[in-house]
């Protein structure tokens, strides 16, 4: 199962102005935010993201609903954790 997670920006990265750093639910990994660049995005903004890319900005309570949501959906959200600790941009 393929998800769309919503991740907390924490930071971008200076060499690439197309990625940025998240955090979601304690796992941190660059992301692509090239599709949200007319966004001004920042620190503590909240993003849905989806295979590695930031697809849209979302609120902080939205976030957090999607996350509660998540969290209910066990295994399947574990499994999407994993995936995503594995996964690196670079």
């Amino acid at each position: 199962m393929c998800l769309g997670i919503p991740g907390e920006l924490v930071g971008t990265d200076e060499e690439h102005a197309d990625l940025a750093l998240v955090d979601v639910s304690g796992v941190r990994r660059r992301i692509n935010v090239g599709l949200l660049a007319d966004e001004d995005l920042k620190a503590g903004d909240w993003v849905l993201v989806h295979v590695g890319f930031a697809l849209s900005k979302i609120s902080e309570s939205e976030a957090q609903a999607v996350l509660d949501y998540l969290e209910g959906l066990g295994q399947a959200y574990d499994d999407e954790l994993d995936a995503l600790r594995q996964s690196d941009i670079r």
